[in-house]
């Protein structure tokens, strides 16, 4: 059975679905972007559109940053944040050159799956976090890889470099890296495009009775806790989440998920929204009581891309932790 998932709660065929929607414009050099604004962009704030239109991971405020130092120009002017624009206007954005990196390198072991002059690809094990933080300055993939590989990818600025995509600190699974500028705007825009293959294994509560099926409902920050994310039409930004049922138990269902977009929590976020939570999840799954795990039983299986340089389509997979392994064979014994 095929189900598909809106945000009004209608169910409706499962369908192939896509919304691809490539980068309106982009200059000659990576750092130089231009982008014409279409009617239907008109009136949204200058901040929003150009997150929006960048295929690459870089945060609003790194944004507004931007257009207060004058990086961002409209039709050749500078504006602010909230400037809402207007059909037909060109906006230009020339990235400042990366600042010097202080983030100490640190010799934390990498499971490292795949690297070469372009590109890096590691399983990363549940518990670590992906890049530093206000607080959380050491200890991350980005001290281990800064040590591990001397020559990473500046273009987010001083507290990512080489960071393509995220998994959260409690996913372990594989993560991509750019080693060079050329190769994380070439990644970027696959992440953009829908193109990268990113397939998850997860443990969830309940019994869910629809062999496979979509999840299409547009995620943004909950307001009442702001560290969350939930299912929402206001400020949120548009998410589809694949899944298809391996193994059912009752109590739990062993899913296999395909992102076709990759919003923060998306995969948490949506499975709650259906009411099947992640067993272990901290956030998501409070006050869900029976199966328990150290950190959502969430894994980063599958990723595939197409290699920045040579061209070739590059696909690895990670077998499940050692935790979730356990886990699944406690509850096939029971």
């Amino acid at each position: 059975m095929n189900e598909h998932y809106e945000l009004d709660d209608t169910t409706i065929a499962s369908s192939n679905h896509s919304s691809n929607s490539p980068v309106e414009g982009k200059g000659e050099e990576f750092h130089s972007y231009t982008w014409t604004i279409t009617p239907e962009q008109a009136k949204e704030r200058l901040d929003k559109r150009v997150h929006e239109s960048l295929s690459m991971d870089i945060s609003r405020t790194q944004i507004q940053m931007w257009i207060k130092d004058g990086h961002v120009l409209v039709n050749g002017a500078a504006v602010k944040s909230n400037y809402k624009c207007a059909a037909g206007d060109i906006v230009e954005l020339t990235m400042p050159e990366p600042e010097s990196v202080d983030i100490v390198a640190e010799n934390i072991p990498l499971d490292v799956y795949y690297e070469d002059s372009d590109v890096i690809v590691i399983n990363k094990p549940r518990g670590l976090v992906v890049h530093p933080a206000p607080g959380h300055t050491s200890g991350t993939v980005v001290n281990a890889l800064m040590y591990h590989c001397k020559d990473l990818s500046g273009i987010n600025g001083e507290l990512r470099p080489g960071i393509v995509h995220r998994i959260d600190k409690d996913t372990s699974g594989l993560l991509m890296a750019a080693k060079n500028d050329k190769a994380h705007v070439s990644l970027a825009e696959q992440l953009k495009a829908h193109t990268v293959l990113r397939k998850y294994i997860a443990l969830v509560h309940g019994n869910i009775p629809h062999d496979q099926g979509t999840i299409e409902a547009p995620i943004g920050r909950d307001e009442q806790d702001r560290k969350m994310y939930t299912v929402t039409e206001r400020n949120s930004k548009h998410a589809v989440t694949h899944f298809k049922v391996l193994e059912r138990f009752g109590d739990a269902t062993l899913v296999e998920l395909q992102l076709e977009t990759g919003r923060t929590h998306q995969i948490r976020v949506h499975m709650k929204y259906i009411g099947h939570p992640l067993v272990g999840d901290p956030m998501y799954s409070r006050g869900t009581r029976g199966l328990k795990m150290n950190g959502q039983a969430l894994h980063a299986q599958t990723l595939g891309f197409v290699h920045p340089t040579s061209g070739e389509t590059l696909q690895f997979q990670a077998p499940l932790p050692n935790d979730m392994e356990e886990l699944l064979k406690s509850i096939r014994n029971r």
